[in-house]
């Protein structure tokens, strides 16, 4: 099969276009032809080995964390899928790779794709929509009536934030330029600020939750805008203990992230705010909920633009200039 692979950890390395081996599939894996794929924040750190000490892949491998595609054929112990179903998934770490033409994907990160949705729009879906069921339902538990601030509200992570906490009775804050404003505000935002001209620390307080995307300063201004007991949620860093337990990494480890986190936990805790890292995992049951989310027209996917596959690497070089409208979707098939 061809895919897109990374020879080697490099900033801003280049992808080649490899032909590799088909997979294979074990007792409980899905066989899936892959017919787009989405790019993502996540797959540029990857590839620049930002996260090699504890998220290692050995080169040549392929990049890629989102999927739509078609089932060829499924192992032994899978029930749930046959082929010719329509599928959508985030493939758990260690086994991503979806810059590719096929991809073996254990059937527990698998769901139906939405079937209001073509190839491209489900491909979109997985790894934001994951993200931020994740942190709005499974960790912030947001319920009607809070404020919740998103910050980044026209990217990929934005776009799906808004809508979820619009639909979980949250009013919502969100930060974008002034050329994205009606873009936010049609996805439900209620509060929208131009992160150009004003400053949100300045304008928002007494907040339920904070998703953060952004950087250490960002990050740190978020703290003074929740009320005591407010939860920050983190996807972007920086990373804290209970995540280095929760990949069971070695003592040494556990202590650098304790660094890591150490300035942001301890002004958390003189505000009575909870801070935590999420690193988004794979699950299909999640996202078979998202799916009826979107089937009953309560979220709606925000696709930029689409790439062909032979473009795969411009696909990246687009997402990595900061410009891009919701996620930008490779059609494999193409």
């Amino acid at each position: 099969m061809k895919a897109f692979v990374v020879d080697k950890y490099k900033r801003q390395g280049p992808l080649r276009l490899a032909d590799m081996p088909d997979p294979e599939i074990g007792a409980n894996d899905v066989l899936v032809r892959i017919e787009a794929t989405a790019i993502n924040l996540l797959d540029s750190k990857v590839r620049d080995g930002e996260f090699k000490l504890f998220l290692p892949y050995r080169p040549p491998f392929a990049l890629g964390h989102d999927l739509a595609g078609t089932v060829l054929r499924v192992g032994t112990n899978v029930r749930q899928f046959k082929a010719g179903d329509e599928v959508f998934a985030r493939p758990r770490d260690h086994r991503v790779g979806t810059f590719a033409e096929m991809i073996a994907v254990d059937a527990a990160d698998l769901a139906l794709k939405p079937k209001s949705l073509t190839m491209e729009q489900a491909a979109s879906i997985p790894l934001v929509g994951l993200t931020v069921w994740q942190a709005l339902v499974e960790v912030g538990k947001v319920k009607p009536g809070q404020k919740v601030f998103i910050q980044a509200g026209s990217g990929g992570v934005g776009t799906f934030a808004i809508q979820l906490a619009k639909h979980l009775g949250a009013t919502v804050a969100t930060t974008t330029s002034a050329a994205n404003a009606e873009l936010v505000k049609s996805l439900g935002a209620d509060v929208v600020i131009d992160y150009r001209t004003e400053d949100f620390e300045q304008l928002l307080s007494g907040y339920d939750l904070v998703l953060n995307s952004q950087d250490a300063k960002t990050l740190e201004k978020s703290v003074n805008v929740l009320r005591p007991g407010g939860k920050l949620i983190s996807i972007s860093g920086p990373p804290d203990v209970p995540f280095a337990k929760s990949l069971r990494l070695n003592l040494f480890l556990r202590f650098v992230m304790r660094m890591l986190s150490r300035g942001i936990l301890k002004k958390a805790k003189s505000r009575g705010v909870d801070y935590s890292f999420l690193f988004m995992r794979a699950e299909g049951q999640q996202l078979a909920e998202i799916a009826k989310l979107i089937d009953a027209g309560l979220i709606r996917p925000v696709v930029d633009k689409v790439f062909p596959f032979a473009q795969a690497p411009d696909a990246l070089a687009y997402v990595e200039t900061g410009r891009a409208k919701g996620k930008v979707v490779i059609a494999v098939s193409r």
